[in-house]
């Protein structure tokens, strides 16, 4: 199998050096000439348990020379507003019969599906957690692996090659419900992603504070709430967090306090305490002067809860600020979400 990564941040750098490291035939693509030049003099530099290796494997500033051949995967490994721009430059490389893997946050396989068709999409909902401290420097930052799927439920011989190469990262299954699945991540990201982009720090350390646990608990609940008026059939996340239970009840929206309130915090803690190195993919695209996100996320929400004609002011909020955080408008940090929470709290 041939194997061309789109990006070479901190997911597809991980990507790239792990199919590399395990003898598939790969090769990364970046509009970065900063990383195209360290990658190429000193190979993809990966930080992991504690130790560091190299991994050498071909990158290409842009999309790689057409006479090399075709592949038979294209992972899609950019931010969100880049995806659709990477899989039109990586179509006329795609094998006829070859697969584009979406690796972004968001609802991405649905727009990559008008470029290059359904029937040659994938979903890969991605559980772990990488950075770039520094060009071709590449930090995993959180355990995982991967859930895959096709747009209609089905199994495919492609998607079961694709789940056995990934093994190379970390453990993968595959689902018939990609939709539940993605729509579960959304969740999770437009709270963790989007409000670690606005607190400007690692997960475990926000976490810490009530008041950013319960922005968090506010944000999950309205994309909840969106995704059942869409009729999501929600899944877990990396097996262990029940959407359709963590989101707030009536009861719990004005409560002051309540066995499930503290039962949800405790949850929070736990993410927060095992994803505590993470940080926001977001705030990193932003500190490169690079497009933020959030419209793919938060902004995804504000837009499908107007077609279904209810409100979810948090996300909406949380959109708006992390474009004025974009401009320079505000800073990052606990009082830019000590602010979103009072701006945002019920009075």
């Amino acid at each position: 199998m041939r194997f061309l990564v789109m990006g070479a941040g901190g997911i597809g750098g991980i990507v790239t050096a792990s199919l590399a490291g395990a003898g598939q035939e790969v090769v990364a693509s970046t509009t970065n000439a900063s990383i195209f030049e360290s990658v190429s003099q000193q190979g993809f530099r990966l930080r992991e348990a504690g130790t560091d290796r190299e991994v050498r494997a071909p990158i290409a500033l842009g999309v790689p020379d057409a006479s090399l051949g075709k592949y038979d995967y294209v992972l899609l490994a950019t931010q969100p507003p880049q995806v659709e721009e990477a899989a039109r430059m990586a179509l006329p490389l795609l094998q006829d019969d070859g697969r584009m893997v979406c690796l972004q946050n968001g609802l991405c396989e649905a727009r990559v599906a008008k470029i290059a068709g359904p029937e040659r999409v994938l979903g890969a909902v991605v559980a772990w957690g990488a950075a770039m401290p520094e060009p071709g420097v590449y930090d995993r930052t959180a355990e995982g692996g991967f859930t895959l799927g096709r747009l209609d439920g089905e199994t495919d011989p492609q998607l079961v090659t694709l789940s056995q190469a990934l093994e190379a990262i970390g453990p993968t299954d595959i689902t018939g419900n990609l939709n539940g699945k993605r729509w579960s991540k959304l969740a999770i990201n437009c709270a963790i992603s989007s409000l670690g982009t606005l607190g400007g720090d690692r997960l475990g350390e926000l976490m810490r504070h009530r008041f950013v646990r319960r922005l968090a608990l506010e944000v999950m609940t309205e994309v909840v709430e969106v995704a059942r008026r869409d009729r999501v059939r929600l899944e877990k996340v990396s097996g262990t967090i029940d959407l359709d239970w963590i989101a707030l009840t009536d009861e719990e929206k004005t409560a002051a306090g309540s066995a499930g309130l503290v039962a949800k915090h405790s949850l929070l803690l736990a993410v927060g305490f095992r994803y505590r190195r993470m940080r926001s993919s977001m705030l990193s695209a932003i500190e490169r002067g690079r497009t933020p996100a959030v419209d793919f996320l938060n902004g995804e929400i504000t837009q499908r809860a107007k077609a279904h004609g209810i409100e979810v002011p948090v996300n909406a909020a949380v959109q708006d600020y992390v474009w004025q955080l974009s401009r320079g408008e505000r800073p990052a940090g606990l009082d830019t979400l000590r602010a979103l929470f009072d701006a945002t709290a019920p009075h």
